[in-house]
């Protein structure tokens, strides 16, 4: 992957190396400039991706061949036999642990080694951790809409930006908290519970019971095989008596998809309702055939709607399901799980809760693995310091401004336990610790510096990668699912809400602050 680059990349690293330049010694920082999506805050994703792209680095024999034809015919051949021996081994990686909650403008990454090493790894670290953060972001906030009862299912796929897109979007879904995935190849590599049951193109392809083969089903506790086109056809008017609806009215290749689905997962029945009509076909389908799973000892899972009001249909559908337990005395009737997909959004979240839905589950596909209200997280890489120099980039917007020098980050937390602030020192700086008086400089404030006394301090970055080597254990997928929850736990309402937020600080100490404003006089 060492190609997975931008050209000009390697010109610089040509430059370092003509200039002498490139064993220099340097660091760089990954960050982004605002928070996604209006809010206050990101998740820090593909720290691992990231790692395991730093230990395969190396140019091999093809990748110099193909450096050779692109590159200008002056350039010497010594660079490329240079090339040959470059790889990560004296780069030092530290970074947030992955699913962190991260804020704008405090380093995800920071990158040490030398120059022209450095310089290469830019373009595929930004790569690598810009779109996982985006997507596992994007994806905690459907989580914090949902709750934490709603079961949120990732269904992008056949939406996304390309079969890799479709992979990295089905993972950091997950650590964002998403339950499960649609996708069968992210369920195999990363171990993602993966779902699913029927199309419409499934309920479409019958016509009639006559089509249903096999027909038969053994009760679950044993026994002589029962004919469940029958059974289901039995209990049949008896639901249109009691949901008032004409049997004559009800779909009869829809009843056979139901059956003949029934009959091959019995323990994992679901019913697509809306192929034709929900009240009038779908949910007297599903019922009897529910019900006649239910006299040979199954229970059906539930139901899912991809069409119309999904919010008011799932209410009308909670209603009959109680009549239905009510009335044919099947108690779990009632729990029967109601999922919707079909284009949902977060608007469409905060619309089901605001109508009072009786929704159990949500497929999310194109809003979520698509990120169109922001396709990019925007992240930067920068050098901060090189050959013992801290390193600025001027602007006219601050904002664009870069932050100098090597540093140690901490967050701040107050008594309740709630972060208040990231503050940035220079690596060589004290730590400070809880209960000490901070004096503070907020970025984006301008004016004089603040006293803090945070009641706990944390350190933000750790040690992942050295001498060629991960240095540290990686989670699980599950244990970084289970992290982003519990930072994004921590947040405070103002911080996490998704609507106007409160901006969360992040500050520089009083000695980074007097380095900032020498570097921009002599600049």
């Amino acid at each position: 992957m060492a190609l997975l680059t931008d050209l000009y990349q390697v010109t610089m690293a040509y430059g370092y190396w003509r200039a002498g330049r490139h064993r220099a010694p340097a660091a760089a920082e990954l960050l982004f400039r605002r928070c996604p999506f209006r809010g206050a805050f990101a998740l820090g994703a593909g720290l691992a991706e990231g790692l395991r792209f730093l230990r395969a680095f190396r140019f091999s024999a093809a990748d110099i061949a193909y450096l050779r034809s692109v590159l200008p015919s002056t350039t010497e051949e010594a660079f490329f036999e240079y090339l040959c021996t470059v790889d990560a081994s004296e780069v030092t990686i530290s970074s947030v642990p992955e699913g962190s909650v991260v804020f704008s403008r405090v380093p995800l990454l920071q990158v040490k080694g030398p120059l022209l090493v450095v310089q290469l790894l830019e373009t595929t670290l930004l790569c690598l951790v810009s779109y996982a953060s985006l997507v596992a972001t994007n994806a905690a906030r459907f989580r914090l809409l949902a709750g934490p009862a709603t079961k949120l299912m990732e269904m992008g796929l056949r939406r996304a930006q390309g079969p890799d897109g479709g992979l990295s979007a089905s993972k950091y879904s997950y650590i964002g908290g998403f339950d499960c995935t649609s996708n069968v190849l992210a369920g195999k590599l990363y171990g993602i519970p993966v779902q699913g049951t029927v199309a419409h193109s499934f309920v479409m392809s019958f016509t009639s019971l006559a089509e249903v083969e096999p027909r038969v089903l053994t009760p679950l506790a044993g026994g002589e095989p029962a004919d469940l086109p029958s059974l289901a056809e039995s209990w049949l008017p008896q639901v249109c008596e009691l949901l008032q609806v004409s049997p004559d009215k009800v779909n009869r290749g829809e009843l056979a998809a139901f059956v003949s689905y029934a009959i091959s997962f019995p323990c994992n029945f679901q019913g697509l309702l809306d192929t034709y009509c929900v009240m009038r076909s779908g949910l007297p389908n599903f019922c009897a055939v529910a019900l006649a799973l239910n006299q040979l000892g199954y229970r059906a899972v539930g139901v899912r709607l991809d069409s119309g009001d999904l919010a008011k249909q799932s209410k009308e559908i909670r209603r009959v399901f109680r009549a239905c337990g009510a009335r044919f005395q099947v108690p779990w009737f009632e729990t029967l799980s109601i999922a919707v997909s079909n284009d949902i959004s977060e608007q469409s979240l905060e619309d089901f809760i605001r109508e009072g839905s009786e929704i159990d589950m949500i497929g999310v596909g194109t809003n979520l693995v698509t990120c169109p209200r922001q396709p990019s997280l925007g992240c930067i890489y920068k050098l901060v310091k090189v050959n013992g120099f801290p390193c600025l980039k001027l602007t006219e917007d601050e904002e664009k401004m870069t932050i100098p020098g090597t540093k140690t980050v901490y967050r701040l937390y107050d008594a309740a336990g709630h972060p208040f602030m990231d503050l940035m020192a220079l690596e060589e700086e004290p730590s400070p610790s809880a209960g000490q008086e901070l004096t503070v400089h907020v970025l984006g404030r301008s004016g004089e510096a603040s006293q803090v006394r945070p009641a706990t301090v944390e350190t933000l970055h750790r040690t992942y990668f050295r001498d060629g080597q991960v240095c540290e254990a990686l989670p699980s997928l599950p244990e970084v699912r289970s992290h982003a929850q519990v930072s994004l736990g921590r947040l405070s309402p103002a911080h996490r809400r998704l609507h106007e937020p409160e901006p969360y600080p992040v500050a520089i100490t009083e000695k980074l602050h007097l380095l900032f404003g020498e570097l921009r006089q002599a600049s």
